[in-house]
């Protein structure tokens, strides 16, 4: 039949043309003996044209996909046609919307404890590429800074060594100390302590990981915007902060930009043994900050009688602190809970010399282009339309230079 039809197109091409050529490189059947692979690595089994339904042959491991910033990086990584391999605990359903970040089948699921080595090898050993994003905000019961930070971190490096990865990423946090600088509490941020010794944890497990340190991340769901405007954070309608925010510098960074940097730093091979710090475009006192936030949420001044003041003299927001954890100690209302106040008031150093998100070609977002957007469903009369020029629009916060 086969033939029959080629006899027919020569003949047709004959009529129309007077010229033919025709060139036949291979044709394959189902019936055909399977071919002989040169390798067994996915990595070189590259197909497609780099979207989403294509190939590009990074296999990668992501621990701590379920999580806030997980979601960003699985996205970005399916987007250019890389397989991604969620390992996941607890319940499977927090897991299985991440299903759609990638093509049919380049989406893969395990489950996994942070303690199980055995699982942990599993989720790796088929990749080339592993992310660690896996952290706590404050201590519970079963997992401490300790166990999260350090040792988790060290145990997935090594196990990413041993199974022959070829790229780890490990993210840390700003700041990072072994002697942070106490405010709130007497011993100061246990959290950017534990994230200081994990970083030498990871360094020691595979020298040539990348890690990045980001500043505080808002977007989608985050725990930096939200934080500011649940009403728990605040004493009736007055905001409690350090010195009244007037000491405090911060340099937030968008959560979609800190991913494109994960993603083009694993495609870049100079990026081997490097340490990025992931913080945003402009630095503002969190003073400017947290009035800017309750202008977008039509909670100023003018309209709610919101202000601030110094937290150092109001014992009651201390005790409303320790009253949250006590009440819920497993996830604490509001976000508040001691080690998040303390970390609140550390201000973000940027080190000269060490690279930032932009060398990596990241094209920063401003947070006056993006905040607005992400604290619309928290605004007050909610049901007035913004279009119609009702009420003023907030003045962007002053930036330091």
């Amino acid at each position: 039949m086969a033939s029959l039809i080629l006899v027919n197109g020569v003949q047709l091409a004959k009529q129309q043309t007077g010229l033919l050529g025709i060139v036949c490189l291979k044709a394959n059947y189902s019936s055909d003996a399977p071919r002989k692979l040169k390798t067994t690595s996915l990595a070189a089994m590259k197909r497609g044209t780099g979207g989403r339904s294509s190939f590009n042959g990074i296999v990668a491991t992501v621990f701590g996909s379920t999580g806030f910033l997980g979601r960003y990086v699985c996205n970005k990584l399916g987007k250019i046609g890389s397989q991604v391999i969620i390992p996941y605990r607890a319940d499977h359903y927090e897991a299985m919307r991440l299903k759609l970040v990638g093509d049919l089948g380049q989406v893969l699921f395990h489950p996994y404890d942070l303690r199980d080595e055995e699982a942990i090898y599993k989720a790796v050993k088929y990749s080339n590429v592993v992310i660690n994003l896996v952290g706590r905000d404050w201590e519970t019961k079963n997992f401490t800074f300790k166990d999260v930070h350090v040792d988790g971190a060290r145990r997935l490096a090594r196990i990413a060594r041993e199974a022959g990865v070829e790229t780890f990423v490990h993210v840390s946090s700003l700041n990072a100390t072994p002697n942070p600088q106490p405010f709130f509490t007497k011993e100061g941020s246990k959290f950017l302590a534990s994230k200081y010794y994990g970083e030498l944890a990871v360094r020691e497990e595979f020298p040539d990981a990348i890690v990045f340190r980001p500043s505080d991340i808002y977007g989608q769901e985050d725990r930096f915007l939200r934080y500011y405007a649940h009403i728990w954070r605040r004493q009736f309608r007055a905001m409690p902060l350090w010195y009244k925010g007037e000491r405090t510098i911060k340099q937030p960074v968008y959560c979609s930009d800190l991913a494109q940097g994960i993603v083009n730093a694993i495609k870049d091979s100079d990026s081997q043994g490097q340490t990025y710090q992931a913080v945003g475009p402009r630095r503002y006192k969190l003073s400017a900050l947290v009035d800017w936030f309750h202008q977008v949420m039509r909670k100023d001044e003018k309209w709610w009688g919101y202000y601030r003041y110094d937290l150092r003299y109001d014992p009651t927001f201390r005790m409303k602190v320790l009253l949250t954890e006590l009440v819920s100690p497993s996830f604490p209302i509001g976000d508040v809970h001691t080690e998040r106040v303390e970390r609140e008031y550390v201000s973000d150093e940027v080190e000269k010399g060490v690279p930032t998100l932009e060398d990596l070609g990241v094209n920063l977002t401003y947070m006056e282009d993006q905040v607005p957007w992400e604290l619309r469903p928290y605004r007050a009369a909610l049901y007035y339309d913004a279009e119609l020029d009702e009420f003023e629009k907030p003045t962007p916060p002053q930036y330091i230079q």
